[in-house]
């Protein structure tokens, strides 16, 4: 995963430990230098993330967007995943984004409205479910992220992700907290792989067209197949270069493998 905009970021987060601050002025290049390093570590799928920068007049909608085509452009069949701020959800600034026409379109949620504005000030719950809606609009895959063990229940947790679904949401991984530092909000709890398997179960049953969920999950894991596995079952062509993300896979760090690894009793 890349991370662009520099390592200060407008907002904060009570679960992130990028720090917050006054960003330095935008890297005009950086898209370029992403996507040349995505040529020389072959990549066949790149994931993107980055800062908010609301310092910026567009957000920051250029640079997310550039990037996604100079990595198109250098690496043609690469498939592109980024991650975005909400942009305050705003329309332009979010068209800039999609043209780029990334192979999936990330706004991550994160917790459940209760908890929502201590742990993320600066966003809106209602704000997020409509980037994902957008983007869907657009005709884009979309996903998002759900992290566990920070006061949610699991009442709440499967809420959210009807309300991600409903939105427009297509792939969802689900996480548990782990504390940056002690000025980071606490762990409240630590989430049993039955959980996670009980979560992934009901996304599935919601209507998500990917799943993946487990203490060791994060939002990054296995992005290509989970976009892959979108794919097939939207029944869209996936370009030859990209075949092998349609193969379905479980991966060790979801919780049906850890619990599947267990030894009998």
């Amino acid at each position: 995963t890349f991370l662009i905009g520099g390592d200060q970021c407008t907002r904060r987060c009570d679960f992130c430990q990028i720090d917050t601050g006054k960003p330095a002025a935008l890297d005009l290049d950086e898209p370029r230098r992403v996507a040349e390093s995505v040529r020389q570590m072959g990549l066949k799928y790149s994931t993107v993330t980055g800062v908010a920068r609301d310092d910026l007049p567009d957000g920051g909608a250029w640079l997310y967007a550039e990037t996604v085509r100079q990595i198109h452009a250098l690496n043609p069949g690469t498939g592109v995943e980024v991650l975005i701020p909400d942009f305050n959800a705003n329309p332009d600034q979010l068209a800039e984004v999609f043209s780029s026409r990334p192979e999936v379109l990330a706004h991550n949620l994160e917790t459940v409205p209760r908890v929502f504005k201590r742990i993320r000030p600066a966003f809106r719950y209602e704000r997020s479910l409509e980037v994902l809606t957008r983007a869907q609009a657009d005709g884009l895959v979309t996903k998002s992220n759900l992290i566990l063990g920070m006061g949610e229940t699991f009442e709440e947790a499967v809420q959210a992700l009807r309300d991600l679904h409903e939105a427009g949401c297509d792939l969802i991984t689900i996480t548990q907290y782990l504390r940056p530092s002690p000025r980071h909000h606490p762990v409240e709890r630590w989430v049993k792989p039955e959980e996670f398997v009980e979560l992934s179960q009901a996304a599935e049953e919601i209507g998500f067209l990917g799943v993946m969920s487990g203490p060791l999950v994060r939002s990054s894991y296995r992005a290509g197949r989970l976009w892959g596995q979108a794919m097939r079952r939207k029944g869209r062509e996936i370009p030859a270069a990209l075949a092998h993300l349609a193969e379905p896979t479980t991966a060790r760090q979801e919780a049906s493998a850890l619990l599947a690894s267990r030894p009998s009793t």
